[in-house]
């Protein structure tokens, strides 16, 4: 009994240790996505780049004095593409032309982090800061459902860097692509559709 009570003692004291050495936050956060998709036989169909929004909340916790830490978000984000399937007769004989595939996701990211908090106060005005890690992105709608078949859920990498201004702001460039296929045409079996994607946001923390 003594050692459970051990136990618990060292569990309930690393984490009031951990706690006090880091700090979480939330904030809103709202930006940009610039599309293209690529398909595996890249020479099959043409693909233009479109953009669409992101919104949504972001929350992070960072170690204190290092900078380490982790972020995550719940993103809405509209990923879509110019796709001239005319270009091919076995589209443009059903009549299809240079259509737009727009797939709705709800984005979870989940990053490594790491801020440079040690610039001889300088981090209180500007603070850069780099991150990577995967995202889990929920299909909520798919347009051209005639066309193209489309998986529930796709798994990116994503990476980035960015800086923090002012401890309240943060505005990131980042890049993720799909791990596995995003969509395949119901004509062509194998012909897989992958994101690839270019994303700038701006986040306000709310403390």
């Amino acid at each position: 009994m003594k050692k459970i009570y051990l136990l618990i003692a060292i569990v309930v004291l690393t984490a009031t240790a951990i706690q006090a050495q880091t700090y979480s936050r939330w904030g809103i956060t709202a930006g940009a996505n610039i599309n293209t998709i690529h398909f595996k036989q890249s020479d099959i169909l043409p693909s233009k780049t479109m953009w669409g929004p992101q919104l949504g909340v972001t929350g992070e916790m960072v170690f204190s004095g290092v900078g380490f830490g982790v972020d995550g978000a719940l993103l809405y984000s509209l990923k879509q593409g110019k796709v001239d399937y005319g270009s091919r007769e076995a589209w443009s004989s059903l009549g299809f032309g240079d259509e737009t595939v727009a797939m709705h996701y709800l984005d979870v990211p989940l990053h490594l982090k790491l801020k440079w908090r040690r610039l001889n106060g300088l981090e209180n005005t500007i603070m850069p800061m780099v991150y990577v890690g995967p995202q889990f992105s929920f299909l909520t709608y798919g347009n051209h459902r005639n066309l193209n078949s489309y998986p529930a859920v796709n798994v990116y990498l994503d990476m980035g860097f960015g800086v923090e201004l002012m401890e309240r702001w943060q505005l990131k460039v980042g890049y993720n692509f799909s791990v596995g296929q995003t969509f395949h045409t119901k004509l062509l079996d194998d012909n897989v559709a992958k994101n690839r994607t270019w994303y700038f946001n701006l986040t306000y923390f709310l403390k």
